[in-house]
């Protein structure tokens, strides 16, 4: 189909389609040539909307200016990375400055200079540990040069988990999937993948979550089109969605909180001499209730001064000084320690600390945020700060915290890798692990090659996105798609797995 114009309607529409043109062809230059134009967002993956954020500040086409993209690769599978990079060098060469927060590490090869931040994270980094070309910070000792010179590596599991029990779902047609029949076992690690748009999450998030849902509980969400979902149900009690979402929307919501520890530590300083004299109860030391929180800032921390036509200003509070509590209640310490001292603790050292002094309890609950690679995060850090990885992988600590359980369930994820530097993948691979050995199940929506050469069943979805894709490419384990001519996946496993 074309567009008819005389002489007189070109000449005006000029400007405009070329303006139209440039615009489609951002959106084709970064692989969504697929959509049709009146896609409603609603229906669009998270990699499709990532790609269309980035296309709408492509479309500028500004020459001399700075670009600076936080994680451009979330949601996006190796063969789209290959066309974000392009993207990003035709900037470049077009007289611009490009900045890229990532951990991806086809991106980094490409980077014409690499700043590498560290030694590891939060109070333990904040410095340039290397910077130069890739081949100058392979020859650097930071943890990313030495995964990316595999002196460290996410080792493939030298055995495949199986099971006997599954579940299949039968005749999905929702949105773009192509009445598509799928097998996903259960007590294993299972990985969907895909490019994006492929329909992965449709598959998931529209068909699975709800009906198990409402076969586990009784109630859920809208279920989209398909024939029949079945299964060994009776070996679940429960499945749990854990989504980027964040933990709280409180800004008194943080980690500590959220995993339960913090009632242990408030019965910790309420049992204290000094709070036996003055009559503390656990209450005093909650900055939720009235009692030993600031009534200034009602425990925030901060007060907030709204204005009117601009952003509201949060200013410490000057009574607390941003301690949060009165100074009666901080008078009261453990092993010298006030409840405010604790609170700016990051995990790692707050493990130390109470192992140290014997309290196992309170270290056992916060070993499990340790474990899936947040030691770095400040047991008081307010929820509002942590990134949507970080959240993902404190909701993660919540059911490791619960330890054994007779009460199996199924963990779907999606895009968990989403801000994790490979050494942060390794932790998370440990926990994952540690959850299917207590008798789960784990489903993986992904894009990273790490996590997925350590999946024991891969679910491929394509071939291409959108109306061409819906279709199930793959059902197997990570060294048969390897194997597979079809697969896109399949070549960049391969380099992983056989290289």
């Amino acid at each position: 189909m074309q567009l008819k114009l005389d002489v007189y309607e070109a000449k005006i529409g000029k400007r405009l389609l070329m303006e139209i043109n440039n615009r489609l062809q951002f959106l084709t230059d970064v692989g969504l040539n697929y959509l049709t134009i009146n896609r409603t967002s609603n229906t669009l993956s998270g990699g499709e909307s990532q790609r269309i954020n980035l296309a709408t500040s492509l479309g500028s086409s500004l020459v001399g200016s700075m670009y600076i993209l936080d994680e451009p690769s979330i949601g996006l599978h190796p063969k789209d990375t290959e066309r974000l990079i392009s993207v990003l060098k035709d900037l470049r060469n077009l007289g611009n400055t490009v900045i890229v927060v990532e951990h991806d590490e086809d991106i980094m090869r490409e980077a014409d200079y690499i700043i590498d931040i560290g030694p590891e994270a939060g109070t333990f980094g904040g410095h340039v540990v290397a910077e130069g070309t890739f081949k100058e910070i392979l020859k650097s000792d930071s943890l990313t040069a030495k995964y990316l010179n595999e002196d460290l590596k996410i080792e493939v599991p030298r055995k495949r988990r199986t099971s006997i029990n599954k579940i299949e779902i039968i005749g999905a047609r929702e949105h773009n999937l192509q009445n598509v029949n799928v097998t996903i076992p259960l007590n294993c690690l299972t990985v969907i993948t895909g490019v994006s748009g492929s329909g992965k999450s449709t598959l998931v998030k529209k068909i699975l979550y709800p009906v198990l849902q409402k076969k586990l509980v009784g109630y859920g969400d809208k279920v989209g089109q398909h024939t029949d979902v079945k299964g060994n149900f009776e070996t679940l009690k429960h499945v749990e969605f854990i989504d980027q979402n964040p933990i709280g929307r409180s800004s008194r919501s943080n980690p500590v909180t959220y995993i339960k520890a913090y009632d242990d530590i408030r019965a910790l300083y309420s049992n204290q001499k000094l709070s036996g004299i003055r009559n503390y109860k656990p209450k005093h030391f909650s900055f939720n209730v009235e009692g030993g929180r600031c009534e200034v800032c009602k425990g925030e921390g901060e007060v907030t001064i709204e204005m009117q036509f601009m952003a509201d200003v949060h200013l410490e509070c000057d009574v607390c000084n941003g301690k949060r509590f009165k100074k009666e209640v901080l008078e009261v310490k453990f092993d010298e320690k006030s409840i405010d001292d604790i609170l700016n603790l990051t995990i790692d050292d707050a493990v130390d600390f109470f192992s140290e002094n014997l309290v196992t309890k309170i270290a056992q609950k916060l070993k499990p945020l340790q474990d899936v690679g947040l030691g770095y995060v400040k047991l008081g850090q307010s929820s509002s700060t942590l990134s949507g990885g970080e959240a993902q992988r404190i909701k993660l600590a919540s059911f490791l915290v619960k330890g054994n359980t007779k009460d199996k369930a199924l963990f779907i994820f999606d895009e968990p890798t989403t801000g994790l530097h490979f050494h942060d993948i390794k932790k998370l691979l440990a926990s994952f692990n540690a959850l299917i050995e207590r008798g789960h199940s784990i489903l993986v929506i992904e894009h990273n090659i790490e996590l997925i050469k350590c999946a024991d069943y891969i679910i491929d979805l394509g071939l291409e996105g959108g109306k061409n894709g819906g279709n199930v490419i793959f059902q197997g384990t990570p060294e048969e798609l390897a194997k597979n001519k079809d697969s896109y996946t399949a070549k960049y496993l391969a380099e992983k797995l056989f290289n």
